[in-house]
């Protein structure tokens, strides 16, 4: 409840009069810290600085809720009453006086933390002198702000080119291991024997025009979205005419399950039109799943038939 910053408004005495502050352009000030401590100094504020005066005080505290916004408030042990008017007012007696005072979050915000080092330091020291004061400069807490903010934004980018330049190293290794990848893809396919490319071609041959690789096209051409059953029979069709089909692709890029897929159809020589519908995907859907791998695999854009025909040079 007392917790913050109070700055005293006026004193009203028990004859009536008044006292109103600041004086003489001098407040005081009370952090209160846990309704359990307060910390009490004088202050000044100018335009370009906030000054702290000594005397100093600091003491522990005890609330007692009478009811009724109405308390018992005990300054180590002597006991003054304590009224409560909102959040922003509180008044405290002290041998008939009347102690008005306002919250000052804005203050408490800004130089709490400094005005509580002030007291709590002086108060362990020392040197005691009544006329000792401490000035804390705007200007000063602004370029200490701005170098702190020019630390942050020099530390932000600092890492941010640090991100940049794991991320480009990252992306220059893969694709040296893309290229890598492709020249073996290459390689053997123009080293493989003679016989060895017959024998492939032959068996390629055969199972487009066997009775299974029309049932599986057929069943395809339906429309109806494929069981994972399905799917394992297309990859055990595949892997028995092109063995390193599956394996090579997996190594070029990690593929999501659609793209793969795109990829199997594709080896398939299963048109886009049925291609979206075994997918329940727009035939738009599938030539940019096509178009996105080439630039992906290659570093370049390309389109959906440059895909399609490095696909089929797989074996």
């Amino acid at each position: 409840m007392l917790s913050g910053a109070w700055v005293l408004t006026e004193k009203e005495y028990p004859m009536g009069g008044i006292e109103r502050y600041p004086i003489s352009n001098m407040s005081l000030l009370r952090i209160y810290e846990d309704d359990s401590l307060l910390r009490e100094c004088g202050l000044t504020q100018t335009p370009t600085a906030l000054v702290v005066h000594q005397p100093y005080w600091k003491a522990d505290i005890t609330l007692i809720s009478k009811g009724g916004g109405e308390y018992v408030y005990l300054e180590g042990d002597e006991p003054r009453p304590l009224q409560v008017r909102g959040d922003t007012t509180i008044v405290v007696q002290r041998n008939g006086v009347r102690f008005t005072w306002h919250r000052a979050e804005d203050l408490y915000r800004e130089w709490g933390e400094e005005i509580r080092s002030i007291v709590e330091n002086n108060l362990e020291g020392e040197d005691m002198s009544a006329g000792q004061r401490f000035v804390l400069s705007m200007k000063e807490r602004e370029q200490r702000a701005t170098i702190h903010w020019l630390l942050w934004v020099s530390m932000v980018i600092v890492v941010a080119l640090l991100v940049m330049g794991q991320t480009l190293l990252n992306y220059r290794r893969e694709r040296r291991r893309l290229k890598l990848q492709l020249e073996q893809i290459r390689e053997v396919k123009e080293h493989r024997p003679a016989t060895v490319r017959q024998a492939m071609e032959n068996s390629e041959s055969a199972f487009f025009r066997s009775d299974e690789y029309d049932v599986l096209r057929r069943r395809i051409a339906s429309g109806r979205p494929l069981t994972e059953a399905d799917w394992q029979e297309v990859r055990e069709r595949l892997k028995g005419v092109y063995p390193g089909f599956v394996g090579q692709l997996r190594g070029l890029y990690p593929m999501s399950e659609l793209e793969m897929q795109v990829c199997m159809l594709t080896k398939l020589r299963i048109p886009p039109t049925d291609m979206a519908s075994v997918l329940a995907r727009d035939v738009s859907t599938i030539s940019t799943v096509r178009s996105r791998l080439y630039g992906k695999v290659f570093g370049r854009k390309g389109g959906a038939r440059e895909w399609d025909e490095f696909v089929l040079s797989i074996a």
